[in-house]
């Protein structure tokens, strides 16, 4: 490693094809003190052995930069003689980002977190941004609620969603999805699918993709209002105007074991704690102590997640299969979501897939073994689709019960009927989050 100050440091950032790319735009893109020797990845399958494309990565890189598996790290820290190990992607333990820091600096790195002041976005409108401590802990179902009543009080509403640029970096480059059509147009995975069919449906159009300046020029075009949907427990790419943040009453002890779940509920302007009609009262209390220790200025509002089936009485007595939400059920480390819930409910008897999994899928369940009998919606890729859509088809269940934000009838050939689990944000008490947005909005002129 040089010591020459006039020598670019040599940089290596671990990601999971998200903050990394928007870190590197932000940071490194065009700066000649740096030198990026490549990306990891993890989290998502499929997604190394790719390249961040010379049309993206800048002059700096006219061959692109390439990406590896994140196992990895010690041999490109050798051999790339690596100076500063930048690590960037969200939700998980902080111990296993401590445990990353120390491979770095067995090999003689440094190790970096990059913070909001110099990976946020400025926006020249308002921006509203929705966050969360965990992955499922009801952030999107917040945000459509948002947009709708920004929409209702006759606002142009432009929800920008956490990147998920799975496929061709550079086709990805900005994405813009209005209808159902522009998502089969764009291959979209079954993952991204369960973030962008509920906007759609409700009207929204949502903008994502690599390039997050460009993402939010082309926003700005056509909208008096963004509306930031953030993925994982991921702080936001822009710079909000005002910050919410979620909490799942059913996971009270995670206000500050993740990162940077934590950073992001110390950060937040308002908390609102959702489940509380799935949770003991006592996990309620628990987390809104512990969320109000850690940020005592920022009210803590109720909210509810009910769940409704679209046809009860087609799933009652019945053995049925539940399809659950994939990033939940796999890194966000609940073993059941709401299907389970909404399935037992009904009175169904529910089937265990473990029982009838695709290879595909058996390794989902191996590389997740907290799953419960449940199925997580998984389709990075088309061999995942068609493990999906054999596991389903090939199990002993009369009826699926799909809890998966997307229409799972129309992305796969299934073979039995399917009866849809819906779950929605409702406030739960005082302060309501409706009063604290239209305060906000006052103060702004709105």
């Amino acid at each position: 490693m040089s010591a020459d100050p006039n020598t670019p440091r040599r940089v290596l950032i671990l990601g999971a094809a998200g903050r990394d790319f928007h870190d590197f735009n932000m940071i490194y893109r065009g700066n000649p003190t740096a030198r990026v020797i490549g990306f990891t990845a993890a989290q998502i399958p499929g997604i190394a052995r790719r390249q961040y494309p010379a049309a993206l990565a800048g002059h700096l890189y006219p061959n692109g930069i390439p990406i590896f598996e994140e196992v990895e790290l010690e041999r490109l820290c050798a051999d790339e003689h690596v100076d500063e190990v930048v690590f960037a992607y969200s939700d998980v333990p902080h111990e296993y980002v401590m445990h990353l820091a120390s491979r770095a600096l067995a090999a003689g790195a440094g190790f970096t977190l990059l913070g909001p002041h110099s990976t946020m976005l400025a926006s020249r409108l308002p921006v509203i941004a929705v966050s969360a401590l965990r992955t499922g802990c009801g952030k999107s179902q917040v945000s459509r609620w948002l947009s709708r009543h920004l929409r209702d009080r006759g606002m142009r509403v432009a929800v920008l969603r956490h990147p998920m640029p799975y496929g061709d970096l550079e086709a990805e480059r900005v994405q813009r999805f209005a209808s159902m059509g522009d998502l089969d147009a764009a291959g979209v995975t079954a993952e991204e699918r369960e973030e962008y069919e509920p906007h759609i449906a409700d009207g929204n159009v949502i903008f994502a993709g690599v390039d997050y300046a460009a993402i939010l020029a082309a926003a700005e075009c056509e909208a008096s209002i963004v509306v930031w949907d953030g993925g994982n427990n991921d702080f936001p790419f822009l710079r909000p105007d005002l910050h919410i943040v979620i909490a799942d009453a059913l996971r009270p002890t995670q206000v500050s074991t993740h990162h940077p779940g934590e950073a992001v509920a110390r950060m937040a302007d308002i908390l609102v704690v959702n489940k509380v009609d799935a949770a003991p009262p006592a996990d309620v209390t628990a987390l809104i102590e512990r969320l109000h220790a850690i940020n005592p200025s920022a009210p803590i509002v109720r909210a509810a997640s009910p769940v409704r089936l679209d046809n009860a009485d087609k799933v009652r007595g019945r053995r049925a299969l539940v399809v659950e939400d994939g990033p939940t059920i796999t890194h966000g480390g609940m073993p059941y979501g709401a299907g389970l819930v909404a399935a037992r409910t009904a009175g169904a008897e529910v089937v265990d897939p473990h029982d009838t999994a695709a290879p595909e899928i058996r390794r989902v369940y191996e590389m997740y073994p907290h799953i419960g009998p449940v199925l997580p919606a998984v389709g990075y890729s088309q061999e995942q689709l068609a493990g999906l859509t054999a596991t389903i088809n090939d199990s002993a269940a009369d009826v699926i019960v799909a809890a998966t934000p997307i229409d799972l009838a129309h992305l796969l050939p299934i073979a039995k009927p399917v009866i849809r689990a819906r779950y929605e944000f409702a406030e739960a008490g005082e302060p309501t989050l409706v009063s604290l947005i239209d305060a906000f909005l006052a103060n702004r002129g709105y």
